[in-house]
């Protein structure tokens, strides 16, 4: 298969902003009296964080949690990204080499803009993605993965046809909504079990982002 476009989902697979999310989101479902490892974080929230901690907490503590906990948390990661956030290992090399093929690439992230743009900025990674290569659920009514509208907005915006794309996602949410858009997608193994990936339907399994280069 030879693809027209690469789209990349950001955190996790870009960017090695999970660990420090995580970090960030444990620690205060802990000190809200709901005693969370990073470790049952990732498990639970990876890929879904916003959407699914609310239903977590009532299912496995009966508790609530404050209406504005979404708002807070965002605030503490968004704190915690301005220290600094790494790029992926290897990430810059194959984004510069994708420009040197001349083969378009993207960002798709269910994340919104204001972050994306930071954890691009402080990981380095600004200078592959101007901000016409990015895309948000926002751009699509917030209606994020594993739904494929984000997937589908972006591949129309770059003009490319969806069964030309090829997509790499590190979430179970991002391979569904890949497969869902009628796109390929490459599962990174970096934090999510393979299982789950080629569960979720993932074309094929990478654990290192310079494999994508293997199938292009």
């Amino acid at each position: 298969m030879t693809y027209q476009m690469v789209i990349f989902d950001n955190d996790g697979t870009l960017v090695d902003s999970e660990t420090k999310a995580h970090t960030v989101l444990s620690g205060y479902l802990t000190e809200l009296g709901y005693p969370t490892t990073v470790e049952e974080s990732f498990q639970h929230f990876l890929g879904n964080a916003g959407r699914n901690v609310h239903t977590v907490v009532a299912e496995r503590f009966g508790g609530t949690l404050p209406e504005d906990f979404t708002a807070r948390c965002h605030d503490r990661v968004f704190a915690a990204f301005q220290q600094g956030v790494d790029a992926a290992p290897g990430a810059g090399d194959l984004l510069a080499e994708l420009g040197r093929r001349r083969l378009p690439y993207c960002v798709a992230s269910s994340s919104d803009h204001a972050w994306i743009d930071l954890t691009l900025d402080r990981s380095g990674l600004r200078r592959h993605l101007p901000a016409s290569l990015v895309f948000s659920a926002e751009d699509v009514a917030g209606v994020g993965k594993p739904a494929p509208d984000l997937f589908l907005h972006a591949a129309r915006a770059m003009g490319v046809a969806p069964a030309d794309c090829l997509v790499v996602e590190d979430s179970r949410n991002g391979v569904l909504a890949a497969r869902a858009a009628g796109m390929d997608v490459l599962g990174y193994t970096a934090l999510m079990p393979a299982d789950r990936l080629v569960a979720a339907g993932a074309t094929a399994l990478i654990g290192e982002l310079k494999q994508v280069l293997d199938h292009l």
